[in-house]
């Protein structure tokens, strides 16, 4: 198969992983209809680290919820794999979400009362693919160790830096060896150095293990580090000609070392 490059270097196959045809989503708040995607047309290659940007309210979490399928879409297609998401029953979607997709949020959304090491197990746990608990114990900590986490194992979330806590999140969505990574604004919350010091980490996971990585940011600086960006406006894919990126005075992060709110890089009107 042949391979393309990447940011990286290395080889990206032709092989599409991910796609979307005419996807649109529309919520009705009671009060007015918010058309979120308006006939979303993209594919994402096996192994690409893909960004998606776009200002505030663009359609940027919504296309991730549905690509990953935990949003039904109205209308359209969504294949992952060569898989139709909509095909699936309720219960073949969420076991197919849990064995072949990792996902990764600003916030963590880690279990305060369990350790890394048993947060990290508990997808192997909840879906069953390690029914054996020393496995999934042992598993859990082979993958805190790629995140550099091996001595903080036993550790409450609450014990971690911010730093720390993210990297526990993202060990628990690669446990299951996915074949996507959902990261939703996973520097967000983060400091300069600590930002980047992640990125580095999915950077190195996405080229070690081939794995393809959706990151949905508002930072500039996190998605040059990707492959490609996907620049979304109005719940539209919008072509990189029709884009003005703001170009920074200094850093992307602000003199304290916290992330500046929103580098929204917006679409030209």
């Amino acid at each position: 198969m042949k391979a393309l490059k990447g940011n990286s270097g290395r080889g990206i196959t032709e092989e599409n992983i991910i796609r979307a045809q005419n996807v649109s989503k529309t919520y009705n708040t009671g009060k007015v209809l918010v058309h979120a995607l308006r006939g979303i047309d993209f594919e994402i290659r096996r192994g690409e680290m893909v960004a998606v940007m776009g200002a505030s309210g663009s359609g940027k979490t919504t296309l991730l919820n549905t690509l990953s399928g935990l949003d039904a879409i109205d209308a359209g297609v969504i294949e992952i794999e060569g898989r139709d998401l909509a095909r699936m029953s309720d219960r073949e979607r969420t076991r197919y979400r849990a064995e072949n997709m990792g996902f990764v949020f600003q916030f963590y959304n880690l279990l305060p009362v369990l350790s890394a090491v048993e947060n990290v197990e508990m997808p192997l746990l909840l879906t069953g693919r390690r029914a054996d608990a020393k496995a999934a114990r042992s598993q859990a900590h082979e993958a805190l160790a790629a995140v550099g986490l091996a001595e903080q194992a036993d550790q409450l979330p609450g014990e971690l830096s911010g730093g720390q806590r993210q990297r526990v999140t993202i060990a628990r969505a690669l446990v299951n060896h996915p074949a996507i990574v959902w990261a939703d604004e996973p520097t967000g919350d983060l400091d300069s150095k600590t930002s980047q010091e992640i990125m580095n980490l999915l950077r190195r996971l996405n080229q070690e293990n081939d794995q393809t990585f959706v990151i949905v940011t508002h930072s500039l600086e996190v998605g040059k580090q990707c492959d490609r960006i996907v620049w979304m406006r109005d719940g539209l894919i919008v072509p990189d000609t029709e884009i003005e990126v703001p170009v920074p005075v200094g850093s992307a992060f602000g003199h304290n070392g916290q992330q500046q709110p929103a580098l929204d890089a917006v679409p030209a009107a």
